[in-house]
């Protein structure tokens, strides 16, 4: 479902991503750990286009994102990919419903439509009962589920989180982890997250450990 071949990436004279390949398959949950520096965050950055490579190539769906220009990049990425940071991003003026929905109006769906389709996915995340709810009303468990609700409106091909669970406490990162498995199953929903956390990367399918620019080990959890 999705294939990198070959991704490079410098900053000036430091290579930061250094030839690497990889694939992952349709609902498949796989975790990407190593040191700080290691290259995790560029690498997940160049494999859902919020950034360019120097050289490689990567496919989604079947798609070349590197043959898109800027702005069909632009359109791909909120059509079929999700993004989940450690820090939630939220708008702190707009209800958990409304935030679920903007990636829905950016797209163009109406507003009543929008608002429908993030209601069903707060509910699937167990915050049915915090709709009208602003961010600052929120805990940070909650906003990490609106943030990770708004990423899955527009039901993704891929979620790429990126330390999802940094800011968290252990039992709200414990339920950020059971969430995720949750909507794997429930959606065969496709996720690619870096984490510090081992016992989330132990939950996932499978492992890869990066090391100056490249990933050195593969394992598989069973």
């Amino acid at each position: 479902m999705l294939q990198a071949e070959n991704l490079v990436k410098k900053y000036g004279s430091l290579l930061v991503v250094n030839d690497v390949s990889l694939h992952v398959n349709k609902g498949e949950v796989v975790s990407i750990i190593g040191p700080s520096g290691a290259g995790k965050s560029t690498l997940l950055h160049l494999l859902g286009a919020l950034d360019k490579t120097d050289s490689g190539r990567i496919s989604i769906d079947g798609i070349q994102l590197n043959q898109l220009t800027a702005k069909k990049q632009a359109a791909f990425r909120n059509k079929h990919l999700g993004f989940v940071f450690q820090f939630h991003h939220l708008l702190p003026e707009f209800s958990a419903e409304e935030n679920v929905a903007i990636p829905l109006w950016i797209n163009g769906t109406g507003r009543k439509e929008a608002l429908k389709k993030a209601v069903s996915m707060l509910e699937k995340v167990g915050l049915g009962n915090k709709l009208d709810n602003k961010p600052s009303e929120l805990s940070g468990g909650e906003q990490q589920r609106v943030a990770i609700a708004r990423a899955l409106v527009n039901n993704p091909s891929v979620v790429m989180a990126d330390e999802p669970t940094g800011n968290l406490d252990s039992t709200n990162a414990q339920t950020i982890h059971e969430l995720f498995l949750n909507l794997r199953k429930e959606l065969t929903q496709t996720f690619i997250m870096i984490t510090h956390n081992e016992e989330l990367a132990k939950l996932t399918d499978r492992i890869l450990i990066m090391r100056d620019g490249r990933i050195v080990e593969e394992r598989i959890n069973h």
